[in-house]
């Protein structure tokens, strides 16, 4: 199966820069395979570059007077970056032009298939759910369980930021900003324990499910979130396991473009589940007999 084949069934971002002449050849073969390609007009290949630095498009089809050429990212999927350049040689090819490719933000030496960031997902989701149940089981309340769901949170993190960057090497941004990033375990902690405080423990088990089993498959690690079919990569972004990841690449490869929406929703993740763990657990607990005062009377003490 051909890579133009493949790319059928999702929506990639592409970048387009060049005189309107020479890139209408190239415009109207993705245009043959219609969800194909997201194409992005731009004024000149460095405005091109920008929007893949960025992380507006996967790549860029730049035509220049030395031929065309495709900055691509590799660092944002190195899948993504592979389809580009065979779909796009492809279609160079067919106008009898060659091609040169650009890794303008490549992956880091150590992980150039992404596989170790893909795998990034998984801990931080079952840190979270660990956390989440733990504090809800030995019955933690208010401030004592925000402070330890936001304790285990930073100590995640930092381990998490001290494997991947400090001895793996697979993240080369700021170690501080990948560490906070990493405590996107708060934000499925946060929820275990705010749903487990509201319905009980019944609420553990949701929100594992949402993590686990739609959230991971969802988040599109392993390959990018535009690689899964709409509206699975959307739903994905807005759980912690994809936000997380998104935002990840973002800090420690793109100096954080493209990093506010995923932010955002690991924000509002981690603070409707603490918001949850104290009015819930006021709700929980049962109500307190006022003690017997001298004025009472006896008999009414005894009915």
């Amino acid at each position: 199966m051909s890579a133009s084949r493949r790319l059928v069934a999702v929506v990639l971002p592409l970048g387009v820069a060049g005189p309107a002449a020479a890139t209408a050849p190239l415009e109207r073969q993705p245009a043959q395979h219609e969800g194909a390609f997201d194409l992005h007009h731009y004024a000149d290949g460095k405005a091109a570059r920008a929007a893949v630095e960025d992380r507006t498009v996967y790549g860029a089809v730049v035509v220049t007077a030395e031929g065309p050429e495709l900055p691509t990212a590799s660092a944002a999927s190195p899948v993504v970056a592979q389809l580009l350049r065979e779909a796009v040689a492809e279609r160079t090819a067919a106008t009898g032009a060659g091609l040169r490719t650009v890794d303008v933000v490549a992956a880091p030496a150590t992980d150039p298939r992404g596989a170790a960031l893909g795998a990034s997902v998984l801990p931080p989701a079952l840190a979270g759910i660990a956390a989440g149940a733990v504090v809800s089981l030995l019955g933690l309340r208010g401030i004592r369980a925000v402070g330890a769901l936001v304790g285990a949170a930073t100590l995640v993190g930092l381990v998490a930021a001290a494997l991947a960057h400090s001895w793996l090497g697979v993240l080369t941004g700021d170690w501080w900003a990948e560490a906070a990033v990493l405590l996107s375990t708060l934000a499925v902690s946060a929820a275990v324990a705010g749903c487990a405080a509201l319905v009980g423990m019944p609420g553990i088990g949701a929100v594992s499910f949402l993590v686990m089993f739609l959230g991971n498959p969802f988040s599109g690690a392993a390959s990018a979130p535009r690689m899964l079919p709409e509206p699975v990569g959307t739903i994905g972004q807005w759980l912690p396991p994809g936000a997380g990841t998104t935002l990840l690449r973002s800090v420690s490869f793109f100096d954080g473009a493209a990093a506010v929406g995923p932010a955002l929703t690991l924000l509002w993740w981690a603070a409707l589940g603490l918001g949850a763990v104290v009015p819930g657990s006021l709700l929980k607990q049962p109500p307190t007999l006022a003690a017997p005062t001298p004025e009472t009377p006896r008999r009414a003490l005894v009915a």
